[in-house]
């Protein structure tokens, strides 16, 4: 028996309806669930950056040339008077320095040094390189109201280095001073009044902690500037007594542009065979009352072939500054001593690191104290620590101290240390961000740092 010709149509009205629905549904979902399948390419690129930059943007103060660009278009052989530094050269490349010629490292290293990625970098700039750095950083805006913190890019230590000798202290103060008195004015400035500013500076915090207003002989005022009070200060060396400067790693001489480059020199180090026990790259400290380093140099001439030294006052000091030299010696030690020096911390430090050669620490504020952002809490995992007074009162013998430490230990230690190279490299400036996004540098790790930072300072003033 044959339906109704009313209820055939109205059935396919339903059935057409439905269709138009379920159309609509679709089309809605795409658009507001999925949306970036509709988005062109770099539409949904800006959309996936945008969530990935939600309280990470950086604001880079566009400050007068006299405080950075034109401390090194000025004459650069001033920036530092010490005789073996050559500062013309070494603010070359982007402040990563001369690039090390691929038959020099062959000469004196097997090799293992690339051309396309060692530099000869002086540590004093590490606010040039940190400064072309930031420049790659992803998460740039130039709407300071979106920043989630302020980077200030002043050369602080280039600016003092020029007027540390000959020079009053008035003369020494008046860069911190000039630049403070721009800020204040800056409508940044009044949103936290500087809490959420930070800038870098490539010498240790103690040239800038001059407490006298009197004429005196080093360094300059700036960590005490009123206006600096609420400032986030990196370098290269923290005080640990002002809470608002933290130290980040010395910058090595390998500077990489890809992960591919950063993995190959880490696996060239697992492979690597350790002729040394223990080695030292320094000079001894008659000077310094306080200094174990004549104990230490005496142990190691006595451990024989066990123990290599590299003496920086001797005729071949020049080769402590030689990247091959120090990176091929490293890299055949299996345990590298980190004494104190002028002051607590090494570049030392880190070009062992780079090299897969486990640090020996005999005072905490070499490293422990220091690079929190960079380095593990856990210290036994990468590092050994001998007491200072241990040794200086002939109570430990280095030799047997390491030599008890068995293989199997050594090898983790190792491994710890091999995967903390990306932690303490600067990547080469000129490269861009996407090309080392599997790992987090020394730049990232301190950005990271400091946006963390300036978000509990945040917190604590919407408590207030």
């Amino acid at each position: 028996m044959e339906k109704p010709i009313c209820i055939v149509g109205s059935i396919r009205q339903l059935r057409f309806a439905f269709c138009i629905c379920f159309l609509f549904w679709f089309l809605s979902y795409l658009h507001f669930d999925n949306c970036s399948i509709l988005l062109p390419r770099d539409s949904q690129t800006k959309t996936n950056l945008k969530n990935s930059c939600s309280g990470r943007y950086i604001y880079i103060h566009d400050i007068p040339r006299r405080f950075n660009d034109e401390i090194l278009t000025g004459n650069c052989s001033v920036l530092l008077k010490w005789p073996e530094s050559d500062m013309c050269r070494a603010i070359s490349n982007m402040g990563l320095g001369p690039r090390i010629p691929r038959s020099h490292g062959k000469g004196t290293d097997g090799g293992f040094l690339e051309s396309n990625s060692w530099f000869v970098t002086h540590p004093n700039l590490l606010e040039v390189i940190f400064h072309n750095r930031m420049k790659q950083y992803k998460c740039l805006t130039n709407d300071s109201s979106l920043a989630s913190a302020i980077y200030v890019p002043f050369y602080a230590g280039l600016d003092l280095g020029r007027y540390l000798w000959g020079f009053n202290a008035s003369t020494r103060d008046s860069g911190p001073i000039d630049l403070f008195k721009w800020l204040v004015e800056k409508p940044e400035w009044e949103r936290m009044s500087g809490r959420d500013h930070f800038f870098v500076a490539g010498r240790t915090t103690w040239d800038f902690r001059s407490l006298t207003s009197i004429d005196r002989n080093w360094g300059n005022n700036l960590m005490y500037l009123p206006q600096a009070k609420n400032v986030t200060i990196l370098s290269l060396e923290s005080s640990h007594a002002i809470k608002r400067d933290f130290a980040i790693p010395y910058p090595t001489n390998f500077h990489p542009s890809s992960n591919d480059q950063v993995i190959e020199w880490q696996n060239k180090m697992r492979k690597q065979k350790r002729k040394y026990l223990f080695s030292f790259v320094g000079a001894p400290r008659p000077q310094q009352q306080d200094s174990i380093r004549g104990e230490i140099i005496s142990q190691c001439l006595g451990a024989g072939d066990k123990c290599k030294w590299l003496d920086c006052k001797s005729s071949s000091s020049e080769n402590c500054d030689n990247p091959s030299y120090v990176t091929e010696m490293f890299r055949r030690s299996t345990f590298c001593l980190q004494p104190r020096g002028d002051t607590a911390t090494r570049r030392s430090t880190f070009d062992s690191i780079l090299a897969g050669c486990i640090p020996v620490f005999f005072h905490t504020h070499t490293a422990y104290d220091q690079y929190v952002w960079h380095l593990p809490k856990e210290h036994r995992k990468y590092s050994v620590f001998i007491p200072e007074d241990q040794v200086k009162n002939g109570k430990a013998e280095i030799e047997l101290t390491l030599s008890a430490i068995s293989e199997e230990e050594v090898v983790k230690m190792r491994e710890e240390v091999i995967r903390l190279i990306p932690n303490i490299i600067c990547a080469n400036p000129s490269s861009s961000s996407s090309g080392l996004e599997t790992f987090e540098h020394a730049v990232d790790l301190a950005v990271k740092g400091v946006l963390e930072r300036v978000e509990e300072l945040r917190e604590d003033m919407k408590e207030k």
